[in-house]
């Protein structure tokens, strides 16, 4: 067998250390939105748009008037951490590990064109990213699969010749939507056996775990 030709790396959570961070910030907005909704709810929504994180954790009859004060809320206090985002044990060394095996890598992100450039700046990386999504370049949100599609095109490739990284079920669940594998993490703060349970093909802690166990991995196993 030989490895996938092209690797998708989701970035929040999965190579970047700010799955709480958007919990806490989401968390302000809603109570800025008069919505009170626990923290751990919001950490298990993170990874989805927030179109459908508001329409999942407030239901999609509610009362809109102020969707756009949570969302703005949210964005006002995330913008502080963009310097600071540090990344993920092993998240450079890994991308550069595909790079250097041929492998084309892509990053799979639908963040802000603005949160995207910040995550690329913390993970010093760019010399070994041959390409990069970001929020404009997909209608809808995970679980839909359009921002990995988006991706797989920028790479000219199909889901027959790739493999996607991410940490959360959304993630899981898109790439099933599309029968693409997805190698699971667990720093992103989702369990082993959840994402297992959702469908990955493989689960690690983090990408430093991943690397140690690149040569036996699906990202070297097509």
């Amino acid at each position: 067998m030989t490895p996938p030709a092209g690797v998708l790396f989701d970035v929040d959570g999965t190579l970047i250390d700010s799955t709480y961070l958007h919990a806490v910030t989401w968390w302000e907005g809603f109570r800025a939105g008069g919505h009170d909704v626990p923290i751990a709810q919001i950490h298990r929504a993170v990874g989805m748009g927030s179109d459908r994180l508001l329409d999942h954790l407030l239901g999609s009859e509610r009362d809109r008037s102020n969707d756009d004060l949570v969302r703005a809320v949210h964005e006002e206090r995330y913008a502080p951490y963009l310097a600071r985002l540090r990344p993920l044990p092993g998240a450079a060394n890994l991308l550069r590990a595909c790079h250097e095996r041929g492998q084309r890598v892509a990053l799979a992100s639908s963040a802000t064109p603005q949160e995207l450039a910040a995550m690329r700046a913390a993970l010093d990386a760019d010399t070994w990213i041959d390409g990069a999504t970001s929020s404009g370049d997909a209608e809808r949100s995970k679980p839909e699969p359009d921002i990995i599609e988006a991706a797989l095109r920028l790479l000219s490739l199909d889901t027959a010749r790739a493999v996607y990284v991410g940490d959360s079920v959304w993630d899981v669940a898109a790439c099933a939507k599309l029968g693409l594998p997805c190698v699971a993490l667990t720093c992103g703060g989702t369990a082993r056996a959840e994402l297992a349970g959702a469908g990955a093909v493989a689960v690690y802690e983090d990408p430093a775990d991943l690397l140690a166990h690149l040569d036996e991995s699906p990202l070297s196993l097509a």
